[in-house]
């Protein structure tokens, strides 16, 4: 018979696979805490020690890390997505800031025509209730909830074009954006207006989504990006204008 006895080693394998998978495909997110050992090796059907070995070689693949008296994380892999040389130049040169909003409406246009085509329905249930999370703290005039849950909104709509390559390459992309490297997403919210406006065009991409609407998705998803940019360009032309006056007003005192 060509049966053999399944070994702890094939256990321990097949949880290192599993696991491997959740993390590709982005289910489980850097710095996402695991299960306890126990609880986890429940779920998984498996004894202790082949968790024990599977954790194991996922700390020395680098894909997770341990922190004493805390527990078994998902490494923080997305900061290798660029070397510290490079955050900084993209941080201190602003062609960098509309380089990285084009990349965007390139790469999220594909994504939400992919979406429109291929989410399951329950990806889109994902997309729509954190749409319905944005309207909520629109209401409540919570600037930065909206702000995360705008990224919120953008990452399950790359979720949902279910490709792994570009999950994890604009994962980091929106980490950066999160450190503030491009641009502070808060400087978008200074006027209502601009947040109604944003409120708008999302809710304009959602639709288009929940409709199945490929073409329609991508355009609004170019339209929101195109009014980011040109937002952002004027508010750097209001500062510079702002530092200038400000030079005038300071000289005109002096004399």
């Amino acid at each position: 018979m060509p049966f053999q006895k399944v070994t702890p080693d094939r256990l321990s394998a097949a949880v290192t696979r599993q696991i491997e998978k959740l993390i590709l495909r982005g289910i489980l997110r850097p710095g996402e805490r695991l299960p306890a050992e126990r609880d986890l090796a429940e779920r998984l059907g498996v004894s202790r020690p082949s968790l024990r070995e599977a954790l194991a070689r996922l700390q020395d693949k680098g894909l997770l890390s341990a922190r004493a008296g805390s527990g078994i994380y998902v490494a923080d892999v997305l900061g290798n997505a660029f070397s510290d040389a490079l955050i900084g130049l993209f941080s201190e040169h602003d062609e960098a800031v509309f380089d990285y909003i084009a990349f965007r409406r390139d790469l999220e246009g594909l994504a939400a025509e992919r979406a429109a085509r291929l989410a399951s329905d329950t990806d889109l249930e994902v997309v729509n209730a954190i749409f319905s999370k944005m309207e909520a703290a629109h209401r409540s005039n919570d600037p930065g909830n909206e702000a995360r849950l705008d990224a919120e909104f953008h990452m399950a709509i790359i979720e949902a074009s279910h490709n792994v390559v570009m999950l994890h390459m604009m994962r980091s992309m929106f980490q950066l954006l999160r450190q503030g490297v491009f641009y502070n997403r808060q400087v978008m919210f200074k006027q209502h207006t601009t947040r109604g406006a944003l409120l708008d065009q999302h809710r304009a991409i959602n639709t288009a989504l929940q409709d199945r609407d490929a073409p329609a998705a991508r355009a609004a998803i170019e339209r929101h990006l195109d009014y980011v940019e040109r937002a952002l360009g004027d508010q750097q032309k209001a500062e510079r204008h702002e530092a200038i006056a400000r030079q005038r007003l300071e000289h005109e005192k002096s004399r």
